[in-house]
């Protein structure tokens, strides 16, 4: 989900705002001629329309001109694109747009990342969480510290750390004399990417990374809490709030109203800067419908080992000495339970699907660790996916990434690169299971369709489609595979930045379903729809930024 727009703390709420405003790239576009569209035109269930053939005027020697118009959309004015289709098999090149020009890819740059982990660290591999001390039993009693120790797992759930204690207490131990510690040593102590926006903070799509943290649903944003309140019994009533999972590790600073039937929906939640207490304002009226909202939490290490305490202290197990963070655990320290993640092949779906940042994060740490052996930094991340672009035929030298999922705008990718990843990776093993986790056009359910569930119905393109989409103030891509009506497989890349005010998605949409809808020797051109919902800064969000309906 790199978001803000091509993209929540134990007791405390954020702001769900998808929108960033940093300074925007240069750039420049050429002036393009707008297509002449045929006479005829049929408006599909998606809202696009779609050009009849129309002889010579629509063969393939029209392709280019149907996508230079979708280009030169007014949308479009003052913006600057990188566009590139090819056949899949050949690599010959159907469409070109400043092909090499490098822009702001956001959450396309899951793409580099996603393909590097399961090439270094595998299509089986699953993060551990353990626990473990160098302590001695002395009958219930477990005496010196004990260490929870994380390596980076983004999907641990509040009930796999229950599952941890339950352990724990069926082994007999009913008191620890020592310390809580936590250990998350095997990430550095890097909490936020380079460049990502201040603004940011509280947002769920933000979260601070951490080899230890909390997850608190199976959306699976790890470092994360969710805030949901409800209206009061009648007007002047104090809203009530509660916090999943339970914890008393964040703070309510409650301060919104209910206000009589029919009044005023509309509640914030954030959490105030450096701190674990989370802001509830506005009004919320006698009957309405309850809100619900995810919130940062500051320092997830922190936030792991406090539902562990409590998780410890519901099974019977007292730690008497206070919780530590970020000491490693000695050598010799014996393993008392441990939790495995699901494999990282199935855990590419709610990250690619979701377009997860914070998955992309960790994976990007935890591939620097097994490069180095150091603790999993950005930087060390970074290098060992250039490493594994070179063997895909995409120059790293060429790019320019600072983090896994696209959320910083220092990340500089062009459209041609995208389209020698896309065709290399599919002569990998894993390529299978890295297709399957793309989001797929029109497909119902958020861990089928993902971020594409609601576009392109109603057209060729709708269950043909499976690309992965990217959103950021002023940055909008698609990037992946569709086939055109003969069958053929074509692979394409589109980087949209600079654009302003609305939401240059149609544009996308009108250039793939062009593709979809055309064969070898007819294009079919079709028109952007007109855009429809906006977001506060006219343009519309992909479903990973409608939090918590994700659509």
């Amino acid at each position: 989900m790199s978001r803000p727009v091509s993209s929540p703390q134990s007791a405390r709420l954020v702001s769900r705002g998808r929108a960033r405003r940093p300074r925007q790239p240069r750039g420049t576009v050429r002036r393009l001629r707008h297509w002449i569209w045929p006479a005829v035109l049929g408006l599909t269930a998606g809202g696009l329309l779609v050009g009849a053939p129309a002889g010579a005027d629509s063969d393939r020697s029209g392709l280019p001109e149907a996508i230079d118009a979708v280009l030169g959309d007014p949308r479009m004015e003052g913006g600057v694109a990188s566009v590139v289709v090819a056949d899949a098999a050949s690599g010959d090149v159907l469409y070109q747009h400043r092909s090499s020009g490098r822009l702001m890819p956001a959450s396309n740059t899951k793409l580099l990342t996603s393909a590097a982990a399961m090439e270094l660290l595998g299509p089986d591999h699953r993060f551990t969480t353990d626990v473990l001390s160098d302590g001695k039993r002395q009958g219930s009693v477990l005496r010196g510290d004990l260490y929870l120790r994380g390596t980076g797992d983004p999907t641990t759930l509040a009930k796999d750390y229950d599952q941890l204690a339950a352990k724990i207490a069926d082994s007999g131990v009913r008191k620890v004399s020592g310390r809580l510690v936590a250990d998350d040593t095997r990430f550095d102590a890097k909490r936020i990417g380079d460049y990502w926006s201040g603004d940011d903070e509280s947002a769920y799509y933000a979260a601070q990374i951490s080899a230890l943290s909390v997850a608190p649903d199976t959306d699976y944003d790890t470092g994360t809490v969710i805030v949901e309140v409800a209206p009061g019994a009648k007007a002047g009533d104090k809203p009530r709030v509660t916090v999943t999972p339970k914890t008393d590790y964040v703070d309510i600073d409650l301060r919104a109203t209910t206000v009589a039937e029919g009044g005023t929906d509309a509640i914030t939640v954030e959490r105030q800067h450096g701190k674990n207490t989370i802001t509830v304002s506005g009004t919320v009226p006698v009957g309405g419908d309850t809100t619900k909202e995810w919130a940062t939490v500051w320092e997830p290490t922190g936030y792991a080992a406090a539902v562990f305490r409590d998780a410890l202290a519901a099974h019977g197990v007292k730690v008497s000495g206070p919780t530590r963070t970020g000491v490693a655990t000695p050598k010799g320290a014996r393993q008392l339970a441990s939790h495995d993640s699901m494999p990282l092949k199935e855990l590419m779906v709610p990250f690619m699907k979701l377009s997860n940042n914070m998955h992309a994060e960790s994976l990007t740490k935890a591939m620097g660790y097994k490069a180095t052996g150091r603790p999993g930094s950005w930087d060390d991340g970074i290098a060992a996916i250039g490493g594994y672009l070179k063997t895909a035929d995409v120059d790293p030298g060429k790019i320019r990434q600072v983090d896994g999922s696209g959320l910083s705008r220092k990340d500089n990718v062009a459209a041609e690169q995208y389209i020698k990843l896309l065709r290399s990776v599919k002569g990998e093993p894993w390529f299978a299971d890295w297709y399957a986790s793309l989001p797929v056009a029109c497909a119902p359910g958020k861990f089928a369709g993902g971020t594409l569930r609601t576009r392109m119905c109603g057209t060729p393109a709708a269950l043909n489609v499976h690309a992965k989409t990217g959103t950021l103030t002023g940055a909008s891509a698609l990037s992946g595979y569709v086939k055109d009506k003969d069958g053929r497989e074509l692979v394409f890349s589109i980087i949209l930045n600079n654009y302003m005010p609305a939401s240059v998605k149609a544009l996308e949409d009108a250039i793939v379903v062009t593709l979809a809808s055309s064969t070898a020797d007819k294009a079919v051109p079709v028109r952007p729809r007109s855009t429809r919902g906006a977001d506060g800064d006219g343009g519309e969000l992909e479903c990973s930024w409608r939090k918590p309906v994700r659509c």
